[in-house]
């Protein structure tokens, strides 16, 4: 009987304070300014002091009945470092939303580029987030595909290149007004940091230039979805190179036409393009997009094997030959 006199005693306890949250909330917001400032709540900060520093900049007028909602809300541990630009008309609610997203009001954002993008479908999604022009990024990476901007893995590439292959696919944190420069620049310097020393010196090693290999793994990164093939699917490719045989990649197709087709059209095989592997040996003349991580190290290390074809089942499995006969029975089992 006690217990239960107790726990309804809480429950009236908690609920006249959720009310009570409510009602000073809503009587405050309007009252307060439209203003916004930068409030900045730092890595491991307490409930109280992020509190207690609302209080003080005017974004709340009572410390205890802030803490009492989030209780109640069970967001103490929920709240994400950052700098947030505030409106001090802001009720409790949305100030909490906002900490608990971590994202909404914040000066930074998260812009996603997508292993394989090149540099025309990087532009169009960071126009479309409103965080670049399009023209102007393509522009951009024009003018500092012209020289090495201190980065060494750039020194081997010919100037007459964009930083197509070179921007380095990852989600990153930028600032709303940051520069397309700053966006280029942590590009970069994020493939600075995945290239390691071991890496630099295996790809000298190889008799590659790392442009070279950057343009293998654009081709690598669009040909083979599973990481498990890629360093398959490499020893293929530098094969053909080798033997002077044509690398006959359907991406650096899709890369000319922009069509990005499973399986190209006859007609878009006779397009003659430098790019058309069907039609030319060797590499093409530079990348066709922006490889990540794993399709550069599969560029760099591959594993030698027997075969000289392949193919992908439309389930992404993909079918290894070792001659074109085989090859071709193998794309009227799968493909037909």
């Amino acid at each position: 009987m006690k217990k239960t006199i107790s726990y309804t005693i809480i429950i009236i306890i908690l609920a006249s304070i959720f009310l009570l949250a409510y009602f000073y909330n809503s009587i405050y917001k309007s009252e307060l300014s439209s203003q916004s400032e930068i409030f900045t709540i730092t890595q491991g900060e307490s409930v109280k002091q992020i509190s207690s520093n609302l209080k003080e900049s005017g974004f709340i007028n009572s410390k205890i009945i802030f803490e009492s909602y989030i209780w109640l809300r069970r967001a103490q541990a929920k709240f994400m470092a950052g700098e947030y630009e505030l409106n001090k008309g802001l009720s409790m609610k949305e100030l909490v939303n906002v900490f608990v997203n971590g994202r909404a009001l914040s000066k930074e954002q998260d812009i996603k580029i997508i292993e394989g993008w090149n540099a025309k479908e990087i532009a169009e999604s960071l126009e479309s987030q409103g965080v670049a022009n399009a023209s102007d990024f393509l522009e951009k990476i024009k003018y500092y595909g012209q020289n090495t901007n201190g980065y060494d893995f750039l020194q081997d590439k010919p100037e007459k290149f964009s930083l197509e292959g070179y921007l380095f696919p990852d989600t990153y944190r930028i600032y709303k007004d940051a520069s397309v420069e700053d966006i280029i620049k942590k590009m970069l310097d994020n493939l600075n940091s995945k290239l390691t020393p071991q890496m630099r010196q295996d790809i000298k090693e190889s008799g590659h230039t790392v442009f070279e290999i950057i343009t293998m793994a654009s081709i690598i990164e669009l040909e083979v979805p599973k990481s498990m093939d890629r360093k398959m699917i490499s020893d293929i490719f530098w094969k053909r190179v080798e033997a002077g045989m044509p690398l006959q990649s359907d991406a650096t197709i899709n890369y000319i036409t922009g069509k990005n087709l499973p399986s190209p059209t006859l007609e878009d095989l006779k397009v003659n393009s430098l790019y058309n592997t069907y039609l030319y040996q060797d590499l093409p003349p530079g990348p066709i997009g922006n490889p990540g991580i794993s399709a550069i190290e599969a560029a760099i290390y591959r594993a030698p094997n027997d075969y000289w074809f392949y193919l992908s089942k439309p389930t992404g499995e993909t079918v290894y030959s070792k001659t074109h006969d085989e090859h071709v029975a193998n794309k009227w089992k799968y493909l037909k």
